[in-house]
């Protein structure tokens, strides 16, 4: 419902945006004058505009949906990107105009509109292509912690935490060999995905078994585990807005069979002791918790309506909490809460750093903890950027990246 209040902002944001293009456009081609350049400029620019609604429509399956979504996904990037520089551009105008009373005729110049027109469109292609390029760096970004605790004659532990790979539109083959690489790498004792596995649709997995062959060559003495995140979802999406009512959602089947064939272990609101020495734990995502870890609970929870996970006190209460506890949670919520529980190091993704400017500093006035180190009384918190993207296909001021994590016990 969303999307759908939205959509006259959109239409007005996009005529906007196409009369100051095309105005800057018309004082170096004269062609763009006439009635036929205006009708081609605009059904240029209406392509580009539609292409995420365009690719809505269509069935899932049709090779023309998948280009239709990547174009939509780079368009929703440059779109930002269009407004920013072109809002930056008038208001300058404005203050030069009302602030510095410089003459009009002065400032509305063919030649001083057709230089501020090139530097801006200028500044918008380099910015979208140091985006896009950005974007499909990944980086390794390390922390060494310590926790005051015995894991049997283990002096350290090495895990690497990976989030985010949104695999779908955006993400398939190439990113997951690089980020594979880079975990090869690390000489990793655990591997642990913290949710958004997939990107909502799991139709938009271009060769899966391919990917999930990529995955098994993870090297990792424990193994590699994994929670799901809030896209871990089967729904439809336009343009970052989901469809299908308020119920909460679950993963597919075929989501599920994945990360089998993967080799990745998929922890439902449950806990390991591994080697004898530490728990790790998979918590749901806080807002679509989906399916339980038992049948019992799946069945309760379905006549119930409810997808409730544990509270961070349930999920330790049972385990020795003279060993460490490590949990994996997509959200990095209930911080206090889980440290109160007794758990050691939480690991989680969710938030991508922001993506995008300006983004990357509106993000960290809405978590705690937006990205990167924070210790939350006895317990280390570390949020990851991700690997992956959601919308549009681009990082500008944020990074992809794995994180390998040196864990030092000194109990």
């Amino acid at each position: 419902m969303t999307a759908i209040f939205l959509a006259p902002v959109y239409i007005l944001v996009n005529v906007y945006i196409f009369w100051r293009v095309t105005g800057w456009l018309k004082v170096g081609f004269p062609a763009l004058r006439t009635r036929g350049g205006v009708l081609a400029s605009a059904a240029v620019y209406s392509f580009f505009a539609l292409s995420f609604l365009t690719a809505f429509l269509m069935p899932p399956q049709a090779a023309a949906c998948r280009v239709m979504k990547q174009i939509g996904n780079y368009w929703l990037g440059v779109l930002l990107y269009m407004i920013l520089i072109i809002v930056v551009a008038d208001v300058a105008r404005l203050v030069f105009l009302h602030i510095f009373h410089i003459d009009r005729k002065k400032l509305c110049t063919p030649r001083l509109r057709r230089v501020v027109g090139r530097v801006c469109m200028v500044l918008i292609l380099v910015v979208s292509i140091l985006g896009v390029v950005n974007a499909g760096v990944v980086r390794t970004t390390p922390y060494e912690i310590t926790v005051n605790k015995q894991a049997n004659k283990m002096d350290s532990l090495k895990v690497v935490l990976a989030a985010d790979l949104h695999l779908g539109y955006n993400i398939g083959v190439r990113q997951m060999q690089k980020m594979v690489e880079k975990i090869n790498e690390q000489d990793a004792d655990l591997v642990v995905f913290a949710g958004d596995i997939f990107d909502n649709e799991w139709e938009a997995v271009e060769k899966p078994d391919e990917i999930a062959g990529i995955l098994r060559g993870i090297r990792s003495k424990y193994g590699v585990y994994a929670c799901y995140g809030n896209h871990d979802v089967e729904e439809p999406i336009l343009a970052g807005f989901t469809f299908g009512g308020s119920e909460s959602k679950q993963s597919s089947a075929e989501m599920d069979a994945f990360l089998e064939r993967a080799n990745v272990k998929l922890l439902r609101d449950e806990g390991v002791l591994i080697d004898g020495s530490f728990y790790l734990y998979g918590r749901p995502d806080a807002q679509r918790p989906g399916a339980a870890a038992n049948a019992e609970a799946v069945a309760a929870a379905a006549a119930a309506k409810e997808y409730a996970r544990l509270a961070p006190a349930e999920i330790t209460q049972d385990m020795d909490k003279s060993k460490p506890i490590l949990v994996i949670d997509h959200q990095p919520r209930e911080l206090a809460e889980l440290a109160a529980a007794g758990v050691d190091v939480d690991l989680c993704g969710h938030t991508h750093d922001g993506q995008m400017f300006p983004a990357n500093i509106i993000v960290k006035l809405t978590w705690k903890n937006s990205y990167g180190y924070l210790k939350e009384g006895q317990m280390h918190n570390i949020v990851t950027s991700g690997v992956g993207l959601f919308g549009p296909n681009m990082r500008v001021g944020t990074k992809a990246e794995i994180c390998p994590i040196t864990i030092r016990f000194a109990g």
